[in-house]
């Protein structure tokens, strides 16, 4: 059990980066992170040594997200605070405007996208680990990531129609 816990304590700050940038809050991320923990506490009868600990807690994390979202969608929460999300501290002021970009961005893809793109590329998950901590086949996930790419592309450049796009036949 001490081998565990060393492991997951390993694993907070990867949780934490992943639960900030799927909930764009740090307050509900580290809700999200201590839902997690408390959950792969009570159910570590379940883990089978020498799988992938990273893979199970992250399984853990997006279906306590998926839980969260659905209370929330029948409940009004208000925030407490109006912070502002914390950035890494940025040499420039078009770095953090880029920076704030990404991030708004990142909220207006479709939870299913940006769940696939954030584990990918944030936490450099291979498409099978995805596919598994999201309960979905492989090829549904190289499509959303596909997807992810290319709208969060759209948005960015300022395409005036992100979600449409026509190609000129002669």
């Amino acid at each position: 059990m001490n081998e565990f816990g060393t492991q997951v304590e390993q694993l907070i700050p990867r949780l934490r980066r992943y639960a900030r940038a799927l909930t764009g809050e740090r307050s509900v991320a580290d809700d999200l992170v201590q839902d997690t923990l408390e959950r792969a506490w009570n159910k570590l009868h379940l883990w089978r040594r020498g799988s992938d600990l990273r893979a199970w807690l992250f399984t853990i994390m997006h279906n306590t997200h998926v839980n969260q979202v659905r209370s929330r969608a029948s409940a009004m929460l208000v925030p407490l605070d109006d912070e502002m999300h914390d950035a890494p501290v940025r040499a420039t002021q078009s770095d953090m405007l880029e920076v704030r970009d990404l991030e708004t961005a990142l909220q207006r893809l479709p939870d299913e996208q940006r769940e696939v793109l954030l584990l990918i590329a944030l936490e450099r998950l291979s498409y099978e680990e995805a596919a598994k901590a999201l309960g979905i086949p492989l090829g549904t996930v190289m499509s959303r990531l596909h997807r992810a790419r290319e709208r969060l592309r759209t948005v960015l450049e300022g395409a005036p129609n992100a979600g449409a796009s026509l190609k000129v036949v002669k």
